[in-house]
């Protein structure tokens, strides 16, 4: 991905995502290491980074595309980020979710304007029935990660981070689909390959592991975590596409840990972080990451319901 692609899909966000803040973290810092800075993606209009990936896909459809409607499958976010695109273009929108799915971000959907169907089961299923849709009513399916138009607006995410700060050495982002991380090996990679890049996922939930292992994606038989934007049971295979060539490692962090985050971030930084955006926090926490210089923190998300999170910072 070049850096034309990189600034045309920035300048697709103007006046529809923010360029959100880097916040300075000192209590994240190590001995001998480099100040941390957070980037703050829970403070995007719908909540999460996810935004960034959903305008920049449906404002390169077509005319006749537009008329026929989008669909895609989320456990909640990008579900959020399609249905305020798709209203802010004027486009039907339908969002299969799954019965858990927090109701914040199930209302957060409905709130915006898209239609929702829930789905027992796990996330093949929520994508069976997005693909089923698509074909039989003749939406266009805007998948949450599988597309190089999501992963070229996840990646502005980093853009702004590296025009920022210029001194940044290390990027860290966490996993689900690998959208977000797939952006920040994009921007890396076309901007500033000396910027080390890496992954934080949950212990249950290691698809990112298994795939650096493999050599390629890999099918989990089950996830589960706190982190429930952190649960796909692959990683997508064009976000490791991406990944795969400049990842410099992953780590993973287990619920105790991002619990102990979403609390930190509250108590030192007055910050609502759901779960899912605070993993990167927990690996710095718990000394997962070799931080040996100026580190930023992607902080991915904030949408979590009030009761929940009164739960965790307890």
């Amino acid at each position: 991905m070049t850096e034309a692609e990189l600034r045309s899909a920035a300048a697709a966000l103007q006046g529809v995502a923010l360029e959100t803040p880097l916040v300075g973290a000192p209590g994240l810092g190590v001995p001998g290491g480099g100040p941390v800075r957070l980037k703050c993606e829970h403070l995007q209009p719908m909540g999460a980074f996810k935004i960034r990936g959903a305008w920049n896909s449906v404002s390169r459809l077509s005319p006749e595309q537009r008329s026929r409607g989008i669909v895609t499958h989320s456990s909640g976010n990008h579900g959020q980020a399609l249905a305020l695109a798709g209203a802010r273009a004027g486009i039907r929108t339908v969002v299969v979710m799954p019965e858990s799915a927090p109701a914040i971000k199930v209302s957060g959907v409905r709130s915006r304007g898209a239609e929702v169907v829930l789905v027992p089961g796990p996330a093949s299923e929520r994508g069976r029935v997005a693909q089923e849709m698509a074909d039989t009513q003749g939406l266009v399916m805007v998948p949450p990660y599988e597309s190089h138009d999501v992963v070229a607006g996840q990646a502005t995410c980093t853009l702004e981070i590296l025009d920022m700060w210029p001194a940044v050495t290390m990027i860290v982002a966490p996993v689900g689909g690998g959208g977000l991380l797939a952006g920040a090996c994009a921007a890396t990679s076309a901007l500033r390959p000396d910027v080390k890049v890496f992954g934080v996922e949950p212990v249950g939930a290691p698809k990112l592991t298994r795939a650096m292992d493999a050599g390629h994606p890999v099918v989990l038989e089950q996830t589960a975590s706190v982190a429930d934007g952190l649960l796909p049971m692959q990683i997508g295979v064009i976000p490791f596409g991406y990944i795969q060539p400049v990842l410099a490692g992953v780590v993973q962090v287990s619920d105790a840990e991002i619990i102990a985050a979403v609390r930190f971030l509250y108590q030192h930084h007055g910050m609502r972080v759901e779960p899912s955006g605070a993993a990167t926090v927990a690996a710095l926490l718990a000394g997962h990451l070799p931080v040996t210089g100026p580190t930023a923190a992607i902080l991915s998300g904030g949408n979590i319901d009030p009761e929940r999170f009164a739960d965790l910072v307890r």
